[in-house]
């Protein structure tokens, strides 16, 4: 039951960005970005992305096989990020998606730590 929660907890994490992919509205109010701008249909492909990552969790919360690799699909995803943001300077309008990323690495911790335990 844990490992479920926990697999819930990450999907939840990629549910807003991965909604972009079927609602682009959802761009314009989470980067402000216009269906005009080049970055828009960038921006909407990186929801797809997120969208396979949402997946992911899911099917780890339901089927123990797929979470050694949903460990890895996640945490390159949210520690390349992490990284990236840090050496970008940590920029102001993308801290709260850092801090949603960080606040999600103790649960991802917890589902490597279950995944690989054995």
């Amino acid at each position: 039951m844990m490992q479920l929660i926990l697999w819930l907890m990450l999907a939840a994490i990629h549910a807003m960005p991965a909604l972009a992919l079927f609602r682009p509205a959802t761009l314009t109010s989470l980067y402000r970005l216009q269906p005009d701008n080049p970055l828009f249909l960038l921006m909407q492909h990186r929801a797809g992305l997120f969208f396979a990552v949402f997946v992911a969790c899911i099917f780890a919360a339901f089927v123990p096989e797929g979470r050694r690799l949903a460990v890895l699909v996640v945490g390159i995803r949210m520690v390349s990020f992490l990284i990236l943001y840090w050496q970008a300077g940590s920029p102001a309008p993308l801290r709260k998606i850092a801090q949603v990323d960080l606040a999600g690495l103790p649960v991802l911790a917890g589902v490597a730590w279950l995944a690989f335990r054995q």
